[in-house]
């Protein structure tokens, strides 16, 4: 069943009654350089990149009130020794704390935020800042890869492939105490999260997925079904029996990497530029996206200023998207898409 007609109406009735409606107007962004999730330097400058992309400029053309939070601070533990095979476990820990509090201020606060990352390890803070204050939140994880590998199943041992482990509560039993994470309590059920774009899934990271029943669509399951019928699918799964506010979690290498070649575990086959602004409308659509999560852009990979630009600027273009622009080119507000459709729906009566 699609978000179409008196469902759709009851999600923006019952909008009024969520944590997102006093955000529709104000928008922050928060920049998080940090890059010990993974073991690929660079990672650290997406934050500047994005922003020098034009990313406040095409923000202040829609009809937001725009907060720059600027960077975060992240303090560097020098003795951070692996701990079962974890790589940088203190050091990704302690800025996951600092990066949940400030999401946890900034959703507090009234705003919708944009996490501009950073390595994808950054989802542990994020996602677990936004839940102080939106507990009852959806998880929407667009990615070429699961990132649900827990210390065990683990082949490289980087923080930026398990933060979903660390989120979801049927894993608290797999999860080790791992240095730097006593703060961290997982605050998601496997029915709260899907997943768009899935291409490079590790065994382990496959069988905890088909264990847990994770609703999830790979980038074959997208060229079967068509990027329409999956963010149905997703949006019913995840809003039907309760509007909520959804948390995107969106890693620049979902794209095919013709398109975002900045970046550090590039995966062919990924989304086109049409499918991945499609996710973001649709969700922009439901009126519901509280935070957004952009990471993984990586200017110190790319080969060439031309590739850190195609990359930063698609950043940009999928971060507006979420908040309003459309292919038009106009802002249209979320008052304005309901009367849209059901016009539409008229005409094909």
């Amino acid at each position: 069943m699609a978000l179409r007609g008196p469902l759709f109406r009851l999600l923006r009735t019952e909008l009024r009654h969520t944590c997102q409606h006093s955000r529709a107007k104000s928008v922050a962004v928060l920049g998080a350089p940090f890059s010990r999730g993974q073991k690929r330097r660079g990672v650290e400058h997406g934050p500047k990149v994005i922003r020098d992309a034009g990313l406040m400029d095409r923000l202040s053309a829609l009809d937001y009130a725009i907060h720059d939070f600027g960077d975060l601070n992240f303090h560097q533990i020098e003795k951070d020794e692996p701990y079962m095979g974890v790589n940088s476990p203190r050091n990704v820990g302690t800025a996951n704390k600092v990066m949940s509090s400030a999401v946890s201020r900034a959703v507090g606060a009234g705003h919708t935020l944009v996490m501009l990352g950073g390595d994808h390890s950054l989802a542990i803070g994020s996602v677990g800042g936004h839940a102080q204050q939106c507990p009852d939140l959806c998880l929407i994880w667009v990615d070429a890869h699961a990132d649900i590998n827990t210390p065990m199943t683990s082949p490289s041992g980087n923080l930026h492939g398990q933060p979903v482990s660390f989120i979801l509560k049927e894993l608290q039993d797999k999860m080790p105490d791992i240095p730097g994470f006593s703060w961290m309590k997982p605050v998601l059920s496997s029915t709260d999260l899907v997943y768009i774009g899935l291409r490079d899934v590790d065994p382990g990271e496959y069988h905890i997925l088909k264990n847990l029943g994770v609703h999830y669509f790979t980038m074959r399951d997208i060229d079967r079904l068509g990027i329409q019928r999956v963010m149905e699918v997703t949006l019913d799964h995840l809003l039907a029996r309760k509007q909520r506010p959804i948390h995107l979690s969106f890693d620049i290498d979902a794209f095919d990497p013709s398109l975002a070649p900045a970046t550090g575990t590039p995966v062919n086959g990924g989304l086109t530029y049409r499918e991945g602004i499609y996710i973001t409308e649709e969700i922009r659509n439901t009126g519901l996206l509280s935070v957004m999560d952009l990471v993984e852009v990586n200017p110190m990979l790319a080969a060439n200023r031309e590739a850190v630009e195609a990359t930063s600027s698609l950043a940009v273009d999928v971060i507006a998207s979420a908040l309003g622009q459309t292919r038009e080119g106009a802002h249209a507000s979320i008052d304005e898409i309901p009367a849209v459709k059901e016009d539409t729906e008229q005409l094909c009566l």
